[in-house]
């Protein structure tokens, strides 16, 4: 039986799937607070809070929280048609919803968060069953899930300058790096995780005393689309400092491998993605210091691993 979910891992892995109802102040000099995101400019307040009227399906409800995953309809003007996880702020606009429901909302987008309200089921329908769909078939290594404590492989990839990158080259720095994807429009998914490396850089040189060893990166899995020229616009937007932060690109056979180490998953769904979130510290000896899961880490969390990481600890 663990034979067979492994192998049915890594098969999910080989297949590009197009997914449904899945569950889903003071600012140092080349590491500034980004002033757009995606490549938009960003809202300039909460004031000016983008609304939008949405229609969807409902495909899971998190218990215990107040998220909803929704297979929503095109958002013209900002998002296509995808599946997803919305937060809402009351959790008894949830409480009458269950899977397959249509539902109507709207859908709330500020510069650094997004949320649904008034929230109503429009009819009833039989919960969903997810069938993906093969889009394509691509070559991909077996590889080991990786756990805290155990030594980084070496990848090679492409930065936004066009020049070619390995990890093992980071040996003797901390080494922080992320999942993202430029085209990412909903501000608490990949944009946010740009907006807390901004911060953590900034923070990390702005430490009195503190380590000058590390290094942060965001990789890319839309290497089709996310080429260096793309992904050094998207980074001016943040106001990236190349001697400390990176955007890269590379092969999707190494982009499959690296992600799947770590629990990531990402899949397309329509012109856009379905996935998870994974953030990994480094240490200074090469080795996996923290694994974060999710977006919700905080930026002081981060730099606080970042610090022990460039020491060896």
């Amino acid at each position: 039986m663990a034979n067979w979910r492994m192998a049915m891992g890594r098969l999910r892995r080989v297949l590009s799937v197009a997914l449904s109802g899945l569950a889903l102040s003071g600012v140092m000099s080349g590491c500034r607070q980004p002033a757009a995101t995606g490549g938009r400019a960003l809202a300039p307040a909460l004031a000016s809070a983008r609304t939008f009227q949405v229609k969807g399906v409902v495909q899971e409800i998190k218990p215990g929280t107040t998220a909803v995953v929704i297979k929503h309809e095109e958002i013209p003007g900002y998002m296509p048609a995808m599946t997803m996880p919305f937060e809402v702020k009351e959790a008894r606009q949830l409480a009458d919803l269950k899977p397959g429901d249509t539902v109507s909302f709207r859908l709330v987008v500020t510069e650094t968060d997004g949320w649904i309200e008034q929230v109503q089921r429009l009819e009833s329908g039989p919960p969903p069953t997810p069938k993906p769909e093969v889009e394509s078939v691509r070559v991909a290594r077996i590889v080991d899930e990786l756990s805290e404590g155990d030594l980084m492989p070496d990848y090679a990839f492409q930065d936004e300058q066009g020049r070619p990158i390995r990890l093992s080259q980071f040996r003797g720095q901390a080494l922080g790096f992320t999942f993202f994807y430029t085209r990412c429009p909903y501000p608490t998914f990949c944009p946010r995780l740009s907006r807390q490396f901004a911060e953590a850089c900034a923070q990390l040189q702005a430490r009195t005393a503190g380590p000058t060893n590390w290094h942060l990166l965001s990789i890319s899995f839309d290497p089709a689309h996310d080429t260096p020229p793309i992904l050094h616009a998207y980074a001016k937007t943040y106001g990236y400092n190349p001697a400390r932060w990176n955007f890269l690109t590379g092969q999707m056979i190494d982009i499959d491998a690296i992600t799947e180490q770590f629990g990531m998953f990402f899949a397309r769904d329509g012109d856009s993605f379905s996935h998870n979130v994974r953030t990994v510290v480094v240490n200074a000896q090469g080795r996996i210091q923290r694994i974060l899961i999710g977006n919700n880490w905080e930026v002081a969390e981060f730099v606080a691993e970042m610090v022990k990481a460039a020491a060896g600890r």
